[in-house]
């Protein structure tokens, strides 16, 4: 315990009880707290409990006045406060102000998310007298790893990666002084204590059995330039492996490098050549890649910023930010083929940000001059010494869909095809994490990713639900733990349809279980038996509610919202099981927590084919050619029917009449793909909602409003239909007129808004409902969801939007969280 002298015996004083309740602990909060209290001459005390930090404090009425506002306003940079309760409490003889160990009580756990380097490191790391100069883990209480590294409660060093690396003396003194920025920072260490980095070659082979080491490389290190070299022959090591991993990536070479929650593969973004390869290898044929730029002042020049994205790019989240590119933007095109937009981040970890110190720009040993130069780097942008790389592509480390490489070995033996050289570093990753991903919507957040620097980040339900675990759908699986008003999403998991992503959704949920310390009862899971998540929750022995899909996704948009009762829910995306049995993606939906009505859906479309119509459009711009034209569809002029053969067309005709292998679906996301396919902007996609983004991104370029001919009907008491089979017709008319195709898409987009709010109208007049929310994938799309969000306010209506999960399948855990509690209770 640590004390200072209080000033309030001998005058008027008040004594006050404060507990804040939220990401309190292992922050620097209490460190912040006792600079507090000497700051304004009180004592008192400040511990940790399992419902946050507790706080006494005694002293003059003005100063516990000033105390108690500063506690709210000045709070530490990684803190985050969801209460604040406090009540006056008898008086205490005494003179100090302690640091006490930590309280028992009821847990309510909330775990700090990782974060991005801070400023205070970041001119350390820079700076030449610094004992942690050029050091590759520097971190301190503001920032650096959290949820990635900690292994078990409570959140101490021998619960973390960090318990193999005992404190030096130095650290150790910084980790026990309350006045210290490293004090009770977990992952702190220095170049004598903690991690180091090594590069290794990739090995054709690299064997489970042998030690974790790569080819030599040529040439080997000297002993002196290895940093701390433990022996191995061929391996660089310390400062001497960035630099070398510097010279590779200008040579064009691919490299792994291992990050705060897994493995990069990193080429120079400007070097087309090597973009290629990288494609090449990691089978990632037109899905775009992200993008790290050096600092601020280059992702300006990279793109074209507005406030929000800045803030973002710069906070601690440290996310990637989809933003528009330059004009002159020096970032290959075969970075993200076919599209306007780059997703731009900028380093968050001190090893990124030495891979762009321009450390090789002198050519020679660095004088002391040129060493103080090095270290105003990251102060001075506009210095005649540039980085040194405008910007790295920095792509999660995997083949195809499978989850991101955060285990060395694993590493070795998955990338062994694709990367060239290995940047490895020896302080353990607990749980693996990809970056965030959002993009701007109405001058705020919308996420696309949510991950590190979110997760696990605790979203405040509207109620209290009894412990429930929610395990999603199947595709950007992740999993949300709930208990009383707290519901703590995962991180962003991946597609669940192979064993190592499964293998990561076991992982995440009894990692998540156990730091927060919630033992569930019940499991929410999708409609859908044959998810294996749905599997999983049949498996698990607990309590099981399905919850239908798109009731879910509505559901999560308004416990985000904190909202209450009934309203109506636009859920637009690909494909969902619906509660009669069939496909439902297209739908109007009525009711809260408890159930829904469907109020209206898109008209049903066959999927000639099933599933292989979500990976070819052309299928769907056929099935809807064919709804509209009857047999005519396959014999006029336009880029589907160009690309089938007389069989085929009898074959498709066949099954189109017959409904062979063609169920039916309301799908919103699939009517994108049809238009998109009949445009000819793309047949066959190699990513998710690849046609749709190329759709909206030419929609984008046009600014002809016009709208195409569409209907809402229905038939005596079911739901209103919207059917946009006269669309068809039209765009197949203006595509005979020669009007440019730029024209068509913005008219599509204008269109489905214009339906979407009118149907949304409809049933606002009949169920008195006002409060409209938007959920689903297709929501994704910046210009839909503008004109979507703008006409329903201009008809007077309330329109809320996700913020804090995202509007796609990553978020729909939350929704089936909030609908199994409200259920049970």
């Amino acid at each position: 315990m640590v004390s200072v002298a209080g000033d309030g015996i001998g005058q008027a004083v008040t004594r006050r009880r404060f507990v804040v309740a939220g990401i309190v602990q292992g922050v620097g909060f209490r460190p912040f707290v006792y600079r507090l209290a000497r700051t304004h001459g009180l004592s008192g005390w400040v511990r940790n409990t399992p419902a946050g930090v507790e706080i006494e404090v005694q002293g003059a009425p003005h100063a516990l006045v000033s105390f108690s506002r500063a506690l709210a306003d000045e709070a530490p940079p990684l803190a985050v406060i969801n209460s604040i309760s406090s009540e006056d409490i008898p008086l205490v003889d005494e003179h100090a102000f302690l640091i006490l160990s930590s309280g028992t009580g009821a847990a309510a756990i909330q775990i700090a998310p990782d974060s991005a380097l801070c400023g205070d490191c970041l001119r350390e790391l820079f700076d030449p007298v610094d004992r942690r100069y050029r050091y590759p883990f520097i971190t301190c209480t503001n920032c650096g790893p959290r949820y990635s590294i900690i292994t078990g409660i409570p959140y101490d060093r021998p619960k973390t990666t960090m318990a193999g690396f005992p404190l030096c003396p130095d650290c150790l003194a910084e980790y026990h002084d309350p006045g210290d920025r490293r004090f009770h920072a977990q992952p702190v260490a220095c170049p004598a204590c903690g991690p180091q980095v090594r590069l290794v070659q990739a090995t054709d082979s690299p064997s489970p059995t042998l030690p974790l080491r790569g080819r030599e490389l040529n040439p080997s290190p000297q002993r002196g330039e290895a940093g701390r070299g433990d022996g191995r022959e061929g391996e660089l090591e310390g400062d001497a492996a960035i630099q070398q991993t510097i010279a590779l990536l200008k040579q064009g070479r691919i490299l792994a490098v291992k990050g705060i929650g897994g493995y990069h593969l990193a080429v120079d973004a400007c070097n087309p050549e090597a973009v290629q390869r990288l494609r090449e290898r990691k089978k990632r044929d037109e899905k775009p890649f992200a993008v790290m730029a050096a600092d601020l002042a280059t992702a300006r020049r990279l793109a074209l910023l507005g406030e929000m994205e800045q803030r973002l790019l710069t906070g601690p989240e440290s996310p990637i930010v989809i933003v528009r590119k330059a004009p002159d933007c020096p970032v290959s095109p075969l970075v993200a083929p076919n599209n306007g937009w780059l997703g731009l981040m900028l380093p968050y970890a001190p090893i990124h940000h030495l891979l762009f110190a321009p450390h090789q720009a002198f050519g020679h040993p660095l004088s002391e001059g040129e060493m103080n130069s090095l270290a105003l780097w990251e102060r001075d942008r506009e210095r005649a010494c540039p980085p040194a790389f405008q910007a790295l592509v920095m792509t999660s480390a995997n083949i195809s869909d499978e989850p991101i490489c955060y285990e060395d070995r694993d590493a070795l033996q998955r990338l062994a095809g694709i990367a060239d050289y290995f940047l490895l570093h020896n302080r353990p990753i607990h749980i693996r994490e990809d970056d965030s991903v959002m993009r701007v919507f109405q001058g705020k957040p919308l996420f696309y990713r949510r991950a590190r620097g979110y997760a696990p980040r605790a979203v405040r339900l509207p109620f209290d639900v009894p412990p429930v675990l929610a395990v999603g759908a199947e595709l950007k699986g992740a999993i949300c733990l709930a208990h009383g008003e707290h519901a703590f999403l995962s991180q962003h998991i991946g597609d669940l349809q192979n064993s190592s992503t499964c293998d990561s959704f076991r992982h995440t949920i009894e990692h998540l279980s156990t730091i927060l310390e919630i033992a569930p009862a019940t499991v929410a899971c999708d409609l859908h038996p044959d998810y294996l998540s749905s599997v999983y929750a049949a498996e698990s022995g607990l309590r099981v509610v399905t919850v239908q899909h798109h009731h879910a996704h509505m559901a999560a948009c308004m416990a985000e919202n904190g909202l209450e009762g009934e309203v109506i829910g636009i859920v637009f995306d690909g494909t969902g099981l619906g509660s009669d049995g069939t496909i439902w993606g297209g739908e109007f939906l009525a009711g809260g927590y408890g159930g829904v009505r469907r109020s209206a859906h898109l008209r049903p479309l066959p999927l000639p084919g099933g599933d292989a119509a979500v990976r070819e459009p052309w299928r769907m711009a056929l099935a809807c050619l064919y709804q509209a034209l009857g047999e005519q569809a396959f014999s006029l002029d336009h880029p589907v029917a160009l690309r089938l053969a007389e069989q085929e067309k009898s074959l498709f005709s066949a099954m189109l009449t017959k409904g062979i292998n063609s169920p039916l679906t309301s799908s919103c996301g699939r009517l994108f793909d049809a238009v998109a396919a009949l445009l000819n902007i793309r047949h066959i996609v190699s990513y998710d909602g690849q046609a749709a983004i190329e759709l909206e991104a030419l929609a984008e370029t046009s600014e002809d409003d016009a709208l195409y001919p569409f209907e809402i009907v229905r038939v005596e008491e079911s739901p209103f239909q919207l059917n946009f089979t006269p669309l068809f017709t039209a765009i197949i008319a203006d595509m005979a007129a020669g009007t440019p195709t730029a024209t068509i898409a913005r008219r599509f987009h204008t269109t489905m808004a214009t339906a979407s709010v009118e149907t949304c109208v409809r049933i606002s007049g009949e169920t008195g409902l006002d409060r409209i929310v938007l959920s689903g994938g297709v929501f994704q799309n910046r210009l839909l969801s503008e004109m979507v969000y703008t006409g329903l306010i201009e008809r007077g209506l309330q329109v809320f939007t996700h913020r804090l999960v995202p509007p796609n399948d990553g978020g729909i855990a939350l929704g089936q969280a909030a609908i199994a509690g409200r259920r049970i209770n």
